[in-house]
């Protein structure tokens, strides 16, 4: 398939899904539905991880669309992978509303996941089966837990804010603001859980006070944060 056929698939898929708002069940349905058009086996159970094959040496994200999608699929792999980690066995003492909340989060992030490996053509997924290092988190420890979860939900969310100036397809601009306004929310959400009934949900740390928009950091500033987690090296052409 010819690099114009293969943006023309891309371009239609994501236009598919952008046709009409989605409910999480209808976006669950046309997730599947598109992966078994594509040819693609994906898995939307958050408690699940595909079986990963490392790639082999490094990554170079490339200075386009694909590669920053590939980007966006690189960090959506990792948050899948700690949230399936973190329900699979939920630390101690964590109540009934905190697993509801991260279990939400979790099939979240096995759709985005599962989202982009559906509509990246395989020939240009480069950051297909990576594989994590998570042992720097205590998933026993509540703090530990809810700590890494508040580090990894900024940085995706700064991370989207600052690629999506390097999107050049609307198609692709159009679902990176919708997967980011819910990173966003995660985001709220575990704040909420560390400092209840605080104004940490929209702290100034991640909102800048004197323009009240969210901060965002460039793939060259992000990678360096994310990289002791990936057992794979990923450079970036992006700036």
């Amino acid at each position: 398939m010819d690099d114009l056929k293969k943006d023309e698939q891309m371009t239609s898929l994501f236009s598919n899904a952008l046709a009409k708002p989605l409910s999480r069940k209808d976006f669950l349905k046309w997730t599947g539905v598109s992966a078994a058009v594509m040819g693609f086996g994906i898995s939307l159970n958050g408690c699940k991880s595909d079986t990963v094959v490392n790639p082999v040496g490094g990554i170079n994200l490339t200075a386009d669309d694909f590669g920053v999608l590939n980007y966006a699929y690189a960090l959506e792999q990792l948050e899948a992978a700690f949230y399936a980690k973190v329900i699979s066995s939920f630390y101690s003492g964590a109540s009934d509303y905190e697993k509801s909340v991260l279990n939400d989060i979790a099939v979240h992030e096995a759709i985005h996941r599962d989202f982009f490996k559906t509509a990246i053509p395989a020939a240009n997924r480069i950051t297909d089966g990576m594989a994590f290092n998570l042992s720097s988190i205590d998933f026993t420890s509540r703090a530990s837990v809810l700590g890494a979860a508040k580090a990894f939900e900024d940085t995706g969310v700064m991370a989207y804010n600052g690629a999506g100036y390097y999107i050049t397809n609307a198609d692709y601009l159009t679902v990176a603001g919708k997967i980011v306004s819910v990173e966003a929310r995660h985001s709220a959400a575990i704040r909420d859980l560390l400092n209840p009934k605080s104004a940490d949900f929209a702290g100034d740390d991640v909102i800048t006070s004197s323009n009240g928009l969210e901060k965002s950091a460039k793939p060259s500033v992000v990678i360096p944060i994310v990289a002791p987690y990936f057992t794979v090296a990923v450079t970036s052409s992006l700036p």
